[in-house]
């Protein structure tokens, strides 16, 4: 009777166990989902563009009068200097160096001289304004000393200062140029008034170079017969580069004049800084990849690094660039990942992780990257959310953090 009683015992212990292994079996087990930390850090929303290189004052050095131009000996990269010889022309019979042709050599010198009084006056402005950033920057360093301005004041300053540097040498540069166009058209002008007979007529002229700088291209670099105006050779100085992106208009409403810019040189090279310099006024029209139609405008940048370190990351005139324009940036703010953010209703929404369930949180967001949005309200920092939330992921769902 009591082995009866044993053998029954047992197998009540062993229907318990099998239903306990059946139940743990089949009882919903939690999600595996990625799971973030919503952190304090600095946002920084920048818009993500390719461009190129270009030097910064270019110069085409064109034909003064017609005739034939001899074979140009110059190559490009070579380096030229004020007066440096550049090609060499043999104007043509007197019959062509008519009373028109005098008169129109007359309206280019005084188009000459006209640009030359422009470039003096830009000189004279560009002195002031460089004039005025350096006095404004030995004030707001007086300040800063003082404590009574930020440091970020002080390097905007600076920064103000060293561009109105640059524009006065830029200016002069115009100046010196525009002198050399001058005395370039005067001396076209005599030339022709003099020449009496084609032994004169074939007297030869020379092209000298209005400023310092390396030949960019070669034009016309075979012996040929040219008629007035046409582009020899292109001159100017690769140690100025600057970098021109186009963005869509829509973005370019958040570009500002002096926004910082990186430009990405691959991931084994240091990043290059910059400057926005200027946001040109005019948009035009650039047919996508996909065939669409955009409105897109140019954005000009100033590099921050110095032509040694330009000439290390191997940049030229009209070399690709990818740059990062940062439009947005906010210290100590509340992030969460846009992978963890959701459509709910008209709003935002995220998963919250809290005693092992996820909890639909309403929340409302600022502004966004790529990566990141800024959180204005609903979250705390160092609340757990779900981050790239499956179908299966519901309100009041068993979660557990996959590793």
């Amino acid at each position: 009777m009591g082995s009866a009683w044993v053998r029954r015992g047992a197998w009540v212990v062993a229907a318990v166990v099998a239903a306990g292994i059946l139940a743990w079996a089949f009882y919903p087990r939690p999600l595996a989902v990625d799971v973030a930390t919503v952190a304090r850090g600095t946002f920084v929303r920048t818009i993500d563009e390719d461009g190129k290189t270009r030097v910064r004052e270019r110069y085409v050095v064109s034909a003064p009068l017609a005739g034939r131009v001899l074979r140009i000996a110059l190559d490009a990269g070579d380096p030229v200097e004020p007066g440096t010889l550049l090609a060499t022309l043999v104007p043509t019979d007197p019959v062509l160096l008519d009373t028109r042709t005098e008169d129109e050599l007359a309206e280019r010198v005084g188009a000459a001289e006209a640009r030359r009084l422009g470039a003096t006056a830009a000189v004279r402005r560009a002195k002031v304004a460089a004039d005025l950033a350096q006095s404004e920057l030995v004030r707001m360093r007086n300040l800063g000393t003082q404590g009574f301005a930020s440091g970020q004041a002080v390097e905007r300053a600076e920064r103000e200062a060293e561009l109105r540097a640059g524009d006065l040498a830029v200016a002069r540069f115009d100046e010196e140029a525009a002198g050399h166009e001058l005395a370039m058209a005067r001396a076209a002008l005599s030339r022709a008034k003099q020449t009496s007979g084609s032994s004169a007529a074939r007297q030869r002229f020379e092209v000298r170079s209005p400023v310092a700088g390396r030949v960019l291209r070669v034009m016309q670099e075979s012996e040929a017969s040219i008629p007035i105006g046409s582009p020899l050779l292109e001159i100017g100085d690769p140690d100025t580069l600057e970098a021109v992106v186009d963005v869509l208009s829509t973005d370019a409403e958040a570009v500002r004049a002096g926004a910082p810019v990186e430009f990405d040189r691959g991931a084994s090279a240091t990043p290059l800084s910059g400057r926005v310099r200027l946001v040109e006024p005019a948009a035009f029209t650039k047919v996508s990849a996909l065939g669409i139609e955009e409105q897109r405008v140019n954005v000009v940048i100033d590099f921050a690094a110095t032509a040694a370190e330009l000439a290390r990351h191997h940049l030229g005139d009209g070399y690709r660039v990818d740059a990062r324009i940062e439009v947005a940036r906010r210290d100590d703010a509340l992030l969460v990942p846009t992978a963890a953010l959701f459509r709910q209703g008209d709003g935002w929404a995220v998963f919250v992780v809290a005693d092992g369930r996820a909890r639909a949180t309403s929340v409302r967001i600022g502004e966004r990257n790529a990566t990141q949005a800024l959180v204005e309200a609903g979250l705390a920092a160092g609340t757990r959310v779900v981050v790239y939330p499956a179908d299966a992921v519901r309100d009041g769902v068993r979660v557990s953090s996959r590793r």
